[in-house]
């Protein structure tokens, strides 16, 4: 988690861009010195990787977290409307096990669907660079889990985020900005508790996350067969996808 003051920080950030704008719109992109910076060192690796990809610097992205092997990857939409796979980028540390977050102060990292907006962008983190990725989401409400400020964010110490190096935070921070600055409201990042094979999905039969992790499935097998994340939408306690 975050610590407190960092949402003192962006608060007062906003007041700031209110007071010298007029405007505080909900599409507003949080930029500091640091994170400027950031971005001007890794672009040129970024465009040159990118561009061996035939892939483009601004187009949205895709993150998705597998706990067990600490894998982060990030996919960005190509020309065809598909998503392509650009990176695949080691957790540092987050904390806690396999199984969703329940309550604040559990030291437990989420799992399940959730989305990142350009106001969740926090480029004056005390953990480097970070962006909230959106718990407690409609599913964690409608089981009434709590907690917050669950952000993906550098420094490679965390209880309940997932940390990365800072380099690496730097990479994803950039194809992050870069998506909103081109015209994307958001970017989803889906978080599972391991890759949800057949063969995992064995292993761990007899969990008491059993029923929860083959919803998760769903939404995971949904992107595996279509290249693309799909909409969810939360139903009676489940996820649905479409």
């Amino acid at each position: 988690m975050e610590q407190e003051h960092d949402n003192q920080n962006n608060f007062f950030f906003f007041l700031i861009i209110i007071f010298s704008t007029g405007i505080a719109s909900p599409q507003t992109i949080p930029e500091s010195k640091r994170s400027r910076a950031a971005i001007q060192r890794v672009r040129p690796l970024l465009d040159d990787s990118l561009k061996k990809r035939n892939l483009s610097y601004g187009s949205q992205i895709f993150i998705r977290i597998f706990k067990e092997s600490k894998e982060l990857e990030l996919w960005i939409r190509n020309d065809r409307g598909t998503f392509s796979l650009f990176q695949t980028y080691p957790i540092c540390y987050f904390s806690g096990n396999s199984g969703p977050k329940l309550r604040q102060g559990d030291c437990q990292a989420p799992e399940g669907f959730y989305f990142v907006t350009p106001n969740r962008l926090n480029p004056l983190s005390n953990f480097h660079l970070s962006f909230d990725i959106g718990y407690p989401n409609q599913y964690d409400r409608f089981y009434r889990r709590t907690g917050g400020d669950i952000f993906i964010h550098g420094s490679c110490v965390s209880i309940g985020c997932f940390a990365m190096t800072d380099p690496i935070i730097e990479q994803i921070y950039a194809l992050a900005d870069a998506t909103f600055r081109n015209g994307h409201s958001f970017f989803r990042v889906h978080v599972f508790p391991f890759r949800m094979t057949t063969e995992n999905m064995q292993r761990h039969e007899n969990s008491q996350w059993i029923d929860f992790w083959r919803n998760l499935q769903e939404g995971h097998d949904y992107f595996e067969r279509e290249r693309r994340p799909p909409n969810v939408n939360v139903r009676n306690g489940r996820y649905l996808f479409e």
